[in-house]
C-alpha cells in the first residue's frame, strides 16, 4: 500500500511540473535570456553583430520557428554564452516588419545545457545539412503553448515571409 502512495505522489508531481512548464509562469532562464538579448528587438542590431538570415522555418506538425538570423562565427566557436546566442529568431509580419520571438543556442559538443536546461539532440542527416548538433530554443518574447523550450511555436507563422 505504501508503494502505491509513492506512485500516486510521483504522478501528481510530474503532472504539476508539466502544467507549470506550459503555464504563463516564466522560467528563470527565459527571463535571463530576455534581459541578456533585448537588444535584438531591432534586427539591425543582429545584422551589425554578424547575424545573417536563413529562410523561415515551419514545423511539419504546424507552427514555425520563424526566420533565423545565424551568426556563423558563434556557431563555430563551441561556446555557449547566454548573451551571444548562435541564432536569433524573428516572425515576419504582413506589414514587412520582423518581430523578435526567440533565440536559439547551438553547439556541436554535448550533451549540452544552459542554466540546467538540457539541449535537444539533432542527428545527421537533418534539414539544415549540419553535422549532429545540440540546440535549445528559448521563447522569451512570444508565448509558446507547447513550452518555453519547444522547437516550434504554433503561434508563429512564416506566411508573411518573402521568398528569397
Amino acid at each position: 500500500m505504501e508503494s502505491i502512495s509513492w506512485v500516486i505522489a510521483l504522478v501528481s508531481l510530474a503532472a504539476a511540473g508539466s502544467a507549470a512548464a506550459h503555464s504563463d509562469v516564466r522560467a528563470p532562464l527565459v527571463e535571463h535570456v530576455r534581459k541578456a538579448n533585448q537588444r535584438f528587438e531591432d534586427v539591425a542590431v543582429a545584422v551589425a553583430e554578424g547575424y545573417a538570415p536563413i529562410p523561415c522555418a515551419s514545423g511539419q506538425q504546424g507552427g514555425a520557428m520563424g526566420i533565423h538570423y545565424v551568426n556563423g562565427d558563434l556557431l563555430k566557436d563551441g561556446v555557449i554564452d547566454i548573451a551571444r546566442p548562435e541564432a536569433v529568431m524573428y516572425e515576419p509580419t504582413a506589414d514587412g516588419r520582423l518581430v523578435l520571438v526567440a533565440v536559439e543556442y547551438i553547439t556541436f559538443q554535448g550533451p549540452a545545457a544552459l542554466e540546467n536546461q538540457l539541449f535537444n539532440f539533432n542527428p545527421a542527416p537533418n534539414r539544415y545539412g549540419l553535422d549532429p548538433f545540440y540546440e535549445l530554443h528559448v521563447w522569451a518574447w512570444k508565448k509558446n503553448p507547447t513550452g518555453h523550450f519547444a522547437d516550434n511555436n504554433p503561434h508563429v507563422s512564416c506566411d508573411a515571409a518573402t521568398p528569397r
